[in-house]
């Protein structure tokens, strides 16, 4: 019973579930390893536009790293090593992933859970969601990269109350610091997140590629921005048929039909 992920395709999105509803979706050891396989996927995947994150269920996003399995697997030097590497490629195939990633957020989203939705690029929540930072309550020392995703969302007085305090903030509140992009009414949030999935899926995939890796180049050290990719993918995007099509969809007065090419 450690739970697993689960990926499900409808359409132009693809949808990666963190399912473990026994424990509110808590993240195991074997789910962690199995999140940058379930991302690379669908990156990989030509048919897929947007993915989506989600958790199975009513109750949560993500209650946390699964912390029955603290004393086993993250317990002596080498365990706790070989426990966090495991956590470190799961959030870089989050922060890599080259195509949108989607945050649908009910429910608990705690400690392991807010770290995956910050590495989000849009985060989408319920009026029910609450969050919360609670590694000061177990004695975790957190890196310094994801503290890094939470201080560029919230800034750095934010990001102290979520580490120092380690409250729960509700949706409400989390809108307000800038952690979320909108809060829905629980039975509307779906709908929204697919809403906005579907505007993203139908503009054109280069775009929205290009774009992303700039701002993930811009929020690097000037001295460690890679220029060259960013300017590449510009050009790719005025080399390919998608801007034919998109210029003569618009004089012709239509929706453009683009293939990602």
């Amino acid at each position: 019973m450690a739970g697993h992920i689960r990926v499900e395709k409808e359409g132009a999105l693809g949808w990666v579930v963190f399912d473990h509803p026994e424990r509110r979706n808590a993240i195991s050891a074997e789910m962690w390893s199995e999140i940058p396989k379930a991302i690379a996927g669908m990156d990989a995947d030509p048919e897929v536009r947007v993915i989506v994150l989600r958790g199975e269920g009513e109750v949560a996003f993500v209650s946390g790293a699964d912390i029955s399995q603290f004393q086993e697997r993250r317990t002596g030097a080498d365990a706790s090593r070989d426990y966090e590497a495991g956590n470190a490629r799961a959030f870089v195939s989050l922060a890599t992933a080259e195509k949108p990633l989607l945050a649908m957020i009910h429910g608990f989203c705690v400690g392991g859970g807010c770290a995956l939705a910050l590495n989000a690029d849009l985060r989408f929540a319920a009026d029910d969601a609450v969050f919360a930072i609670p590694a000061a309550r177990l004695g975790l020392g957190y890196p310094m990269l994801g503290i890094k995703a939470l201080l560029d969302l919230v800034g750095p007085s934010r990001a102290k109350e979520m580490f120092f305090t380690a409250r729960r903030f509700d949706a409400a509140e989390a809108l307000e610091m800038g952690l979320v992009n909108a809060v829905l009414p629980k039975a509307g949030l779906e709908k929204h997140v697919r809403r906005v999935a579907e505007q993203i899926a139908d503009n054109a995939p280069l775009t929205v590629k290009a774009v992303k890796r700039a701002i993930v180049e811009l929020s690097k050290d000037p001295e460690h921005r890679d220029h060259d990719v960013a300017s590449e993918l510009v050009r790719a995007c005025f080399d390919s048929e998608d801007y034919k099509e998109g210029v003569r969809a618009f004089l012709e007065k239509r929706r453009p039909r683009f293939q990602g090419r």
